[in-house]
Protein backbone atom coordinates (compact mmCIF):
# COMPACT_ATOMS: atom_id res chain seq x y z
CA UNK A 1 0.00 0.00 0.00
CA UNK A 2 1.27 3.45 -0.92
CA UNK A 3 0.46 6.05 1.71
CA UNK A 4 1.33 9.35 3.28
CA UNK A 5 2.95 12.34 1.61
CA UNK A 6 4.11 11.48 -1.90
CA UNK A 7 5.57 14.20 -4.09
CA UNK A 8 4.68 14.83 -7.73
CA UNK A 9 8.25 15.73 -8.64
CA UNK A 10 9.14 18.77 -10.70
CA UNK A 11 11.79 18.22 -13.36
CA UNK A 12 14.60 20.75 -12.78
CA UNK A 13 15.82 22.46 -15.92
CA UNK A 14 18.70 24.72 -16.80
CA UNK A 15 18.10 28.20 -18.18
CA UNK A 16 18.55 26.83 -21.70
CA UNK A 17 15.65 24.43 -21.12
CA UNK A 18 17.68 21.21 -20.87
CA UNK A 19 17.00 18.81 -18.01
CA UNK A 20 19.39 19.38 -15.11
CA UNK A 21 20.07 15.79 -14.08
CA UNK A 22 22.43 16.74 -11.26
CA UNK A 23 19.89 19.12 -9.69
CA UNK A 24 17.17 16.52 -10.21
CA UNK A 25 19.12 13.81 -8.39
CA UNK A 26 19.91 16.20 -5.53
CA UNK A 27 16.26 17.22 -5.37
CA UNK A 28 15.04 13.62 -5.06
CA UNK A 29 17.57 12.95 -2.30
CA UNK A 30 16.51 16.15 -0.46
CA UNK A 31 12.87 15.10 -0.67
CA UNK A 32 13.58 11.75 0.95
CA UNK A 33 15.77 13.25 3.67
CA UNK A 34 13.01 15.78 4.45
CA UNK A 35 10.58 12.94 5.15
CA UNK A 36 8.63 12.51 1.92
CA UNK A 37 7.09 9.02 1.87
CA UNK A 38 7.32 8.40 -1.88
CA UNK A 39 8.36 10.10 -5.12
CA UNK A 40 6.43 10.33 -8.37
CA UNK A 41 8.61 11.32 -11.34
CA UNK A 42 7.39 12.58 -14.72
CA UNK A 43 3.75 13.19 -14.03
CA UNK A 44 2.05 16.39 -15.10
CA UNK A 45 4.06 18.34 -12.52
CA UNK A 46 7.22 16.87 -14.05
CA UNK A 47 6.25 18.33 -17.44
CA UNK A 48 5.90 14.92 -19.04
CA UNK A 49 4.04 16.35 -22.07
CA UNK A 50 7.14 18.27 -23.19
CA UNK A 51 9.86 15.78 -22.26
CA UNK A 52 11.28 13.52 -24.95
CA UNK A 53 10.90 9.81 -24.41
CA UNK A 54 14.61 9.58 -23.62
CA UNK A 55 14.32 12.35 -21.02
CA UNK A 56 11.22 10.72 -19.57
CA UNK A 57 12.91 7.36 -19.17
CA UNK A 58 16.05 8.91 -17.71
CA UNK A 59 14.05 10.86 -15.12
CA UNK A 60 12.46 7.61 -13.94
CA UNK A 61 15.85 5.91 -13.80
CA UNK A 62 17.44 8.73 -11.79
CA UNK A 63 14.60 8.72 -9.24
CA UNK A 64 15.01 4.97 -8.75
CA UNK A 65 18.81 5.21 -8.53
CA UNK A 66 18.66 7.97 -5.92
CA UNK A 67 15.83 6.48 -3.88
CA UNK A 68 17.73 3.19 -3.46
CA UNK A 69 14.64 1.58 -1.96
CA UNK A 70 14.32 4.17 0.82
CA UNK A 71 10.87 5.17 -0.45
CA UNK A 72 8.63 3.89 -3.24
CA UNK A 73 9.02 5.30 -6.74
CA UNK A 74 5.75 5.57 -8.67
CA UNK A 75 6.75 6.31 -12.25
CA UNK A 76 4.56 8.42 -14.48
CA UNK A 77 3.87 6.31 -17.57
CA UNK A 78 0.66 7.64 -19.07
CA UNK A 79 -0.20 8.60 -22.63
CA UNK A 80 -3.25 9.04 -24.82
CA UNK A 81 -1.73 6.34 -27.01
CA UNK A 82 -2.20 2.91 -25.49
CA UNK A 83 0.89 1.51 -27.20
CA UNK A 84 3.02 4.40 -25.95
CA UNK A 85 1.70 3.95 -22.41
CA UNK A 86 2.55 0.25 -22.58
CA UNK A 87 6.11 1.08 -23.67
CA UNK A 88 6.58 3.59 -20.84
CA UNK A 89 5.08 1.21 -18.27
CA UNK A 90 7.31 -1.63 -19.41
CA UNK A 91 10.30 0.67 -19.04
CA UNK A 92 9.18 1.61 -15.52
CA UNK A 93 9.05 -2.06 -14.59
CA UNK A 94 12.44 -2.82 -16.17
CA UNK A 95 14.01 0.17 -14.42
CA UNK A 96 12.80 -1.05 -11.02
CA UNK A 97 9.91 1.27 -10.23
CA UNK A 98 7.55 0.20 -7.47
CA UNK A 99 4.45 1.19 -9.46
CA UNK A 100 3.31 3.18 -12.48
CA UNK A 101 0.96 6.15 -12.50
CA UNK A 102 -1.13 6.20 -15.66
CA UNK A 103 -3.38 9.09 -16.58
CA UNK A 104 -6.74 8.74 -18.28
CA UNK A 105 -6.28 9.32 -22.04
CA UNK A 106 -6.43 13.04 -22.74
CA UNK A 107 -7.66 14.70 -25.97
CA UNK A 108 -8.99 11.45 -27.50
CA UNK A 109 -12.06 11.59 -25.20
CA UNK A 110 -12.54 7.81 -24.95
CA UNK A 111 -15.76 6.34 -23.64
CA UNK A 112 -15.87 4.47 -20.35
CA UNK A 113 -15.40 1.26 -22.34
CA UNK A 114 -12.44 2.80 -24.14
CA UNK A 115 -10.82 3.68 -20.81
CA UNK A 116 -11.51 0.18 -19.50
CA UNK A 117 -9.85 -1.40 -22.54
CA UNK A 118 -6.92 1.08 -22.40
CA UNK A 119 -6.05 0.36 -18.79
CA UNK A 120 -6.70 -3.37 -19.17
CA UNK A 121 -4.26 -3.58 -22.07
CA UNK A 122 -1.56 -1.77 -20.08
CA UNK A 123 -2.14 -3.89 -16.97
CA UNK A 124 -2.00 -7.08 -19.06
CA UNK A 125 1.38 -6.05 -20.51
CA UNK A 126 3.33 -5.86 -17.25
CA UNK A 127 3.66 -7.34 -13.78
CA UNK A 128 3.70 -4.01 -11.96
CA UNK A 129 1.21 -2.23 -9.68
CA UNK A 130 -0.71 0.43 -11.59
CA UNK A 131 -2.36 3.52 -10.16
CA UNK A 132 -5.03 5.17 -12.28
CA UNK A 133 -4.67 8.94 -12.52
CA UNK A 134 -8.12 10.50 -12.84
CA UNK A 135 -7.86 14.24 -13.56
CA UNK A 136 -10.86 15.48 -15.55
CA UNK A 137 -9.70 19.12 -15.51
CA UNK A 138 -6.70 18.23 -17.70
CA UNK A 139 -7.76 15.09 -19.57
CA UNK A 140 -11.42 16.12 -20.17
CA UNK A 141 -12.65 12.57 -19.48
CA UNK A 142 -13.73 11.43 -16.02
CA UNK A 143 -13.47 7.75 -15.18
CA UNK A 144 -16.67 6.63 -13.45
CA UNK A 145 -16.63 4.73 -10.19
CA UNK A 146 -18.24 1.81 -12.01
CA UNK A 147 -15.43 1.64 -14.57
CA UNK A 148 -12.85 1.90 -11.81
CA UNK A 149 -14.59 -0.95 -10.03
CA UNK A 150 -14.26 -3.13 -13.13
CA UNK A 151 -10.58 -2.28 -13.42
CA UNK A 152 -9.94 -2.86 -9.70
CA UNK A 153 -10.58 -6.55 -10.31
CA UNK A 154 -7.34 -6.73 -12.30
CA UNK A 155 -4.51 -7.93 -10.08
CA UNK A 156 -2.16 -5.18 -11.28
CA UNK A 157 -4.52 -2.22 -10.85
CA UNK A 158 -4.17 -1.27 -7.21
CA UNK A 159 -5.31 2.31 -6.74
CA UNK A 160 -6.18 5.77 -7.96
CA UNK A 161 -4.76 9.26 -7.82
CA UNK A 162 -8.03 11.18 -7.55
CA UNK A 163 -7.77 14.76 -8.77
CA UNK A 164 -11.50 15.42 -8.99
CA UNK A 165 -11.41 17.40 -5.70
CA UNK A 166 -14.70 15.66 -4.86
CA UNK A 167 -14.95 14.35 -1.31
CA UNK A 168 -17.96 12.26 -2.29
CA UNK A 169 -15.97 10.29 -4.84
CA UNK A 170 -13.67 8.41 -2.42
CA UNK A 171 -16.70 7.23 -0.42
CA UNK A 172 -18.19 5.57 -3.48
CA UNK A 173 -14.80 4.34 -4.72
CA UNK A 174 -14.19 2.60 -1.42
CA UNK A 175 -17.58 0.89 -1.51
CA UNK A 176 -17.06 -0.19 -5.12
CA UNK A 177 -13.35 -1.05 -5.17
CA UNK A 178 -12.85 -2.21 -1.58
CA UNK A 179 -10.93 -1.01 1.46
CA UNK A 180 -7.58 -2.21 0.06
CA UNK A 181 -7.84 -0.17 -3.14
CA UNK A 182 -5.24 2.58 -2.65
CA UNK A 183 -6.86 6.01 -2.84
CA UNK A 184 -4.47 8.96 -3.10
CA UNK A 185 -5.67 12.53 -3.32
CA UNK A 186 -4.25 14.54 -6.18
CA UNK A 187 -5.36 17.85 -4.65
CA UNK A 188 -3.29 19.32 -1.82
CA UNK A 189 -6.23 21.17 -0.32
CA UNK A 190 -8.16 17.93 0.24
CA UNK A 191 -5.39 15.79 1.74
CA UNK A 192 -6.80 15.49 5.27
CA UNK A 193 -10.45 15.46 4.23
CA UNK A 194 -9.56 12.67 1.80
CA UNK A 195 -8.24 10.60 4.68
CA UNK A 196 -11.53 11.04 6.51
CA UNK A 197 -13.35 9.82 3.38
CA UNK A 198 -11.29 6.64 3.20
CA UNK A 199 -8.11 7.80 1.47
CA UNK A 200 -4.54 6.69 2.11
CA UNK A 201 -2.42 9.72 1.25
CA UNK A 202 -1.74 12.49 -1.25
CA UNK A 203 0.40 12.90 -4.36
CA UNK A 204 1.35 16.49 -3.69
CA UNK A 205 2.58 19.51 -5.63
CA UNK A 206 3.19 21.54 -2.47
CA UNK A 207 5.55 18.86 -1.12
CA UNK A 208 8.04 19.94 -3.76
CA UNK A 209 8.84 23.00 -1.64
CA UNK A 210 7.44 22.06 1.78
CA UNK A 211 8.28 18.35 2.07
CA UNK A 212 8.90 18.35 5.81
CA UNK A 213 5.68 20.19 6.66
CA UNK A 214 3.63 17.95 4.38
CA UNK A 215 5.24 14.85 5.85
CA UNK A 216 4.61 16.08 9.39
CA UNK A 217 0.96 16.74 8.58
CA UNK A 218 0.44 13.23 7.23
CA UNK A 219 2.38 11.75 10.13
CA UNK A 220 0.26 13.59 12.67
CA UNK A 221 -2.91 12.27 11.06
CA UNK A 222 -1.56 8.70 11.00
CA UNK A 223 -0.72 8.96 14.70
CA UNK A 224 -4.19 10.23 15.58
CA UNK A 225 -3.00 13.77 16.36
CA UNK A 226 -5.84 15.32 14.41
CA UNK A 227 -5.52 18.80 15.93
CA UNK A 228 -1.82 18.92 15.05
CA UNK A 229 -2.56 17.74 11.50
CA UNK A 230 -5.24 20.39 11.09
CA UNK A 231 -2.93 23.10 12.39
CA UNK A 232 -0.36 22.15 9.75
CA UNK A 233 -3.08 22.03 7.12
CA UNK A 234 -4.17 25.55 8.02
CA UNK A 235 -0.58 26.74 7.86
CA UNK A 236 -0.15 25.32 4.35
CA UNK A 237 -3.38 26.65 2.80
CA UNK A 238 -1.90 29.97 1.56
CA UNK A 239 0.90 28.04 -0.13
CA UNK A 240 -1.55 25.63 -1.80
CA UNK A 241 -3.48 28.63 -3.08
CA UNK A 242 -0.41 30.41 -4.41
CA UNK A 243 1.03 27.36 -6.16
CA UNK A 244 -2.12 27.01 -8.23
CA UNK A 245 -2.67 30.70 -8.97
CA UNK A 246 -1.32 30.01 -12.46
CA UNK A 247 -1.01 26.75 -14.36
CA UNK A 248 1.12 24.24 -12.46
CA UNK A 249 4.05 23.58 -12.39
CA UNK A 250 5.12 27.14 -13.25
CA UNK A 251 4.42 28.58 -9.76
CA UNK A 252 5.98 25.66 -7.89
CA UNK A 253 9.11 25.79 -10.06
CA UNK A 254 9.42 29.47 -9.18
CA UNK A 255 9.01 28.54 -5.52
CA UNK A 256 11.69 25.86 -5.85
CA UNK A 257 13.96 28.44 -7.48
CA UNK A 258 13.49 30.69 -4.44
CA UNK A 259 14.86 27.79 -2.36
CA UNK A 260 17.83 27.43 -4.71
CA UNK A 261 16.78 23.96 -5.91
CA UNK A 262 16.48 24.69 -9.64
CA UNK A 263 15.82 27.42 -12.14
CA UNK A 264 12.20 28.47 -12.58
CA UNK A 265 12.34 27.42 -16.25
CA UNK A 266 9.39 25.51 -17.69
CA UNK A 267 9.14 24.41 -21.29
CA UNK A 268 6.73 26.11 -23.65
CA UNK A 269 3.81 26.39 -23.90
CA UNK A 270 4.06 27.13 -20.16
CA UNK A 271 5.08 30.77 -19.79
CA UNK A 272 7.04 32.43 -16.99
CA UNK A 273 4.61 33.42 -14.26
CA UNK A 274 3.39 37.01 -14.01
CA UNK A 275 4.76 39.50 -11.49
CA UNK A 276 1.60 39.43 -9.27
CA UNK A 277 1.91 35.64 -9.09
CA UNK A 278 5.59 35.89 -8.17
CA UNK A 279 4.73 38.25 -5.34
CA UNK A 280 1.95 35.95 -4.16
CA UNK A 281 4.15 32.85 -4.18
CA UNK A 282 6.97 34.63 -2.36
CA UNK A 283 4.55 36.01 0.24
CA UNK A 284 3.06 32.55 0.83
CA UNK A 285 6.50 30.98 1.15
CA UNK A 286 7.39 33.61 3.73
CA UNK A 287 4.10 33.22 5.63
CA UNK A 288 4.51 29.45 5.83
CA UNK A 289 8.07 29.88 7.10
CA UNK A 290 10.03 28.60 4.12
CA UNK A 291 11.72 31.94 3.43
CA UNK A 292 13.12 34.48 5.86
Amino acid sequence: MFKGSLVALITPMREDGSVDEKAYAAFVDWQIKEGTHGVVPVGTTGESPTLSHAEHRRAVEIAIEVAKGRVPVIAGAGSNSTEEAIELTRHAQEAGADAALIVTPYYNKPTQEGMFLHFSAIADSVDLPIIIYNIPSRSVVDMSVETMGRLARHKNIVGVKDSTASLVRPLHTRRTCGDDFCQLSGEDHTALAFYAAGGHGCISVTANVAPRLCSQMHGAWAEGRVADAMALQNRLVPLHDALFSETSPAPVKFAAALLGKTSERCRLPLAPILEPTRARVKAAMTEVGLLN
